[in-house]
C-alpha cells in the first residue's frame, strides 16, 4: 500500500478511540494493563503510544524497527511514530525523532511517517491533586522529582485531562527534514555529552506532508 492507503487504514481504526481522555482513568487503565510506561509524568504521549499499540497491532508491526538505540514506535510499510501535541500551547513545533534514526529510515524506506493526535489540555489545580495522586498510585516520588527537589529547580503543572480535536497522518522525506530542521543540536546532557539532534516539524510549514486526519 502506498502512504495514503496506509494511513487511511490506520485511521478507519483509531476512529474508535475515546475522544476524551481523563488523567486517572487513563492511568489506571495503562497500570491494569501493565503497559512500562504508566509512571510517567507526560501521560497523554503515552497514552496515545498505548492506544496505537492496542489497535494498530491488528495491521502493524509493534514496536517497529530499530536504529541504533532507536525503535520507531510501529511499522506499517514504513516506519511510524505516535505523538501528541496540545493545540492550546500556542506552539506549532513538534519535536518528533532521532535525526540520524529518522535520516537512515528514509534512506532504506523512501519516507517515515508520524500519526499525531491533537488536542486541548487541562492542568492540575494550584493545590496540585492530581500530582499527589499519581504520586500515591506509584509509591512515592519518584528519583527524577526528588532530584529536582534537591536542585530547587521549579515544578511544571501536571496535565489532567486531553480533549482530542484531531489525529493526522504526515508523510516524512528528505524534503521535510530539510524544511523543518532539528532540535537541541548544541544540547548537552548532565554528564556534558552533546544531546543527539531530533527531528523538528513545523506544523506552519508542512503542506504536502499532511496526507490525511480524522476529526473528533
Amino acid at each position: 500500500m502506498n502512504f495514503h492507503d496506509t494511513s487511511v487504514a490506520m485511521a478507519n481504526i483509531l476512529k474508535k478511540i475515546s475522544r476524551i481522555w481523563d488523567g486517572k482513568r487513563a492511568i489506571l487503565e495503562m497500570k491494569n494493563e501493565n503497559f512500562p510506561h504508566w509512571k510517567q509524568m507526560e501521560w497523554i504521549g503515552f497514552y496515545f503510544q498505548f492506544l496505537c499499540e492496542k489497535y494498530l497491532s491488528e495491521i502493524s508491526k509493534i514496536p517497529g524497527p530499530k536504529y541504533g538505540n532507536v525503535t520507531f514506535d510501529g511499522f506499517n510499510a514504513i516506519p511510524w511514530d505516535f505523538k501528541t501535541h496540545a493545540a492550546n500551547a500556542n506552539r506549532y513545533q513538534i519535536i518528533v525523532n532521532d535525526s540520524e534514526a529518522t535520516a537512515s529510515a528514509i534512506k532504506d524506506y523512501g519516507q517515515v511517517g508520524l500519526i499525531l493526535a491533537i488536542g486541548k489540555v487541562e492542568y492540575n489545580d494550584k493545590n496540585r491533586n492530581f500530582q499527589k495522586w499519581h504520586e500515591q498510585l506509584k509509591g512515592g516520588k519518584s528519583k527524577y522529582e526528588l532530584k529536582r527537589i534537591q536542585r530547587g529547580a521549579w515544578s511544571r503543572l501536571r496535565k489532567t485531562s486531553f480533549d482530542l480535536q484531531r489525529i493526522s497522518f504526515i508523510k516524512i522525506t528528505d524534503d521535510t527534514l530539510v524544511k523543518c530542521g532539528s532540535f537541541q543540536t548544541d544540547f548537552r546532557n548532565s554528564n556534558d555529552r552533546p544531546r543527539r539532534s531530533k527531528v523538528l516539524i513545523d506544523l506552519k510549514k508542512i503542506d504536502e506532508e499532511l496526507e490525511h486526519f480524522i476529526e473528533f
